[in-house]
């Protein structure tokens, strides 16, 4: 049986076990003792908001354990539609639930809908209506001008970043349940610079407890790329568990960069048979992106996100002790330069069409023909070019 991320096995069970989040829960409590489906003049669903990792899924299923209620439980990024929400979502909030006196909604990261909107936050609106039961959406930037018909439909409560002394008192706790120990002043640094996301200080903790010396752990201010350092070492490191199969909905970095991240850093963890299986795993992933892109197959995305994280991490035959420095993809510097480079022989072109009377694509073409013209000094300080586009085709001419 996998062994469940910390972030998992300590999720908190009721109201009693939140902290940090005192006013959230006591509007909570407020709000599920006046709550009334039959009153038109209440509202029947809550936007739980504020940055990750402050517990807004958490306390989703804590309302469902205090209700005694079942939870029925879906992602936004997977109702981007009308058709979808119908589909998937009206029959859930229409039918009674079988085993429980109740049941609860929770629709996770609605900020998902509003990338490819095709009437699917219209639809949600309408949804929440007409809902039978409780419904709670969680949002991390609830004020996005999309969700501005939401807003009205919707009892909105924010959750603020967690204390850091708070932080470090639940990593305490954490730790004398596993009986593992860590001195104090490893956990203050985690938990400071996690800058109040509870969940990101977790998966450092467990890393940190994982590592012979825990002092050796790599912690900054929370940013991309130690949010990227942390998901690594989790996939490479770890057992493969359904948990990872979220783990970058924490990293504040497009898909396609994280691919990049852990196409540079395979190699660092992974040899002979794991690295063909992991190199395996990640072609799979640039298979269903190509169909993502060409055919709009935005369901592809689960797979994608799975392949490259689950995916990678079940390639070892075994967890991996010890740490390894990871190292910042090369490509995304070569990406870098080259867009660079594009873009002064762009201003260049853009000088010259003007200068010449011509279209900026005619002189795009014809740059390759009109360099040598554009490195006499006369047409430079004619054209008004700078050092740096100076400096471009001196080089681009060597």
């Amino acid at each position: 049986m996998a062994t469940p991320t910390w972030v998992e096995k300590y999720r908190p069970k009721y109201f009693s076990d939140i902290r940090g989040q005192a006013l959230a829960v006591e509007k909570l409590r407020s709000f599920l003792k006046t709550y009334n489906i039959g009153n038109s003049a209440g509202k029947k669903a809550i936007a739980l908001h504020g940055p990750p990792g402050t517990g807004k899924t958490s306390l989703a299923h804590v309302i469902a354990n205090e209700t005694h209620s079942e939870i029925f439980e879906l992602n936004a990024s997977d109702l981007r539609d009308r058709e979808k929400l119908n589909e998937i979502l009206r029959p859930a909030i229409e039918q009674r639930s079988l085993t429980n006196k109740g049941k609860v909604i929770l629709v996770d990261e609605v900020d998902g809908i509003s990338e490819v909107d095709r009437g699917g936050l219209s639809e949600l609106v309408s949804l929440i209506e007409s809902t039978s039961h409780p419904m709670i959406i969680t949002a991390n930037d609830i004020w996005n001008k999309k969700f501005s018909e939401l807003r009205k439909k919707v009892e909105m409560i924010q959750l603020k970043e967690i204390d850091y002394k708070t932080i470090k008192e639940i990593m305490v706790e954490i730790l004398r349940k596993e009986k593992k120990f860590i001195e104090s002043d490893i956990l203050t640094n985690i938990a400071v610079k996690s800058r109040g996301d509870l969940r990101a200080s977790i998966n450092d903790l467990q890393i940190a407890a994982s590592m012979a010396n825990p002092s050796d752990i790599i912690i900054d201010e929370r940013n991309k790329e130690i949010d990227i350092f942390s998901a690594m070492r989790i996939i490479f490191k770890g057992k493969p568990n359904n948990a990872l199969l979220k783990l970058f909905d924490s990293v504040n970095m497009p898909i396609e960069e994280i691919l990049l991240w852990i196409e540079e850093n395979i190699p660092a963890e992974y040899q002979g048979e794991e690295l063909a299986k992991a190199y395996e795993a990640l072609s799979r992933v640039d298979i269903f992106k190509k169909r993502i892109y060409r055919q709009q197959y935005w369901r592809f995305l689960v797979y994608e996100n799975a392949l490259l994280s689950y995916g990678v991490a079940s390639a070892k035959k075994k967890e991996k002790l010890g740490f390894t420095s990871y190292k910042k993809p090369t490509r995304i510097l070569k990406m870098w330069l080259n867009n660079q480079r594009i873009e002064k022989k762009k201003t260049i072109a853009k000088k010259y069409a003007k200068f010449v009377h011509v279209g900026e694509k005619r002189a795009l073409y014809e740059f390759p023909t009109i360099r040598s013209f554009l490195l006499k000094p006369e047409i430079q300080k004619e054209l008004g070019l700078n050092d740096e586009e100076i400096e471009y085709l001196n080089k681009e001419n060597n």
